[in-house]
């Protein structure tokens, strides 16, 4: 008991499981039944138990089961329950925790129920300012990536136009077969001189 009073999180399975697990074979191989076998089992099984226990961590994940302050409520997502006003609404949060529903209000307008949303100001907790995904416009890292990814396709283009020109320009018409030795081409001339 005071385990589980120092570090709450249902340590009292591994002890139960250890108990149980030796108690069976107790029973079930009556040759086992003595005292310090016993023990022993108890003790082997209540470790693999807790080994069992914390490696895959039923009760939460690694970490995620701490406790975190309102702050880290900002700018987390999720969508609308009950219709958000200036006055009421709900939302449920995608990483809120134990208990994802919080009261929500919207700075103006109207959020309908099922939007996705944005906590925009956490507001202790209790309360969250919220605002809907669709109403957040272009902020300056949407317009750099937009400009970005111009910039990339207008170069994309400007060397496919040049290849393509290369390519017919450098192209002998069929009357003007290479008669001249000075117009051979550079690569050729490259391989004959190695």
């Amino acid at each position: 008991m005071v385990l589980e009073a120092v570090s709450p999180g249902a340590h009292l399975i591994v002890i139960g499981v250890a108990l149980v697990g030796a108690g069976l074979i107790g029973v079930l191989f009556p040759p086992f039944a003595n005292v310090l076998v016993l023990a022993v089992l108890t003790l082997l099984i209540g470790a693999a138990a807790a080994y069992v226990y914390r490696e895959f961590d039923f009760y939460g994940g690694k970490g995620s089961g701490r406790t975190t302050d309102s702050d880290s409520l900002a700018g987390v997502t999720g969508y609308v329950t009950e219709t958000v006003t200036t006055r009421s609404g709900e939302v449920k949060l995608e990483e809120g925790g134990f208990a994802p529903y919080y009261s929500a209000r919207t700075t103006d307008g109207r959020i309908e129920e099922g939007s996705e949303i944005i906590v925009i100001d956490p507001g202790g907790g209790n309360v969250l300012t919220v605002e809907s995904l669709d109403a957040i416009g272009e902020d300056e890292i949407d317009r750099a990536l937009a400009r970005d990814q111009a910039e990339t396709e207008a170069a994309a283009e400007a060397d496919a136009a040049s290849v393509a020109d290369t390519e017919t320009d450098g192209k002998p018409s069929d009357g003007d077969a290479a008669t001249d030795p000075t117009e051979a081409d550079p690569e050729t001339e490259t391989e004959t001189e190695q």
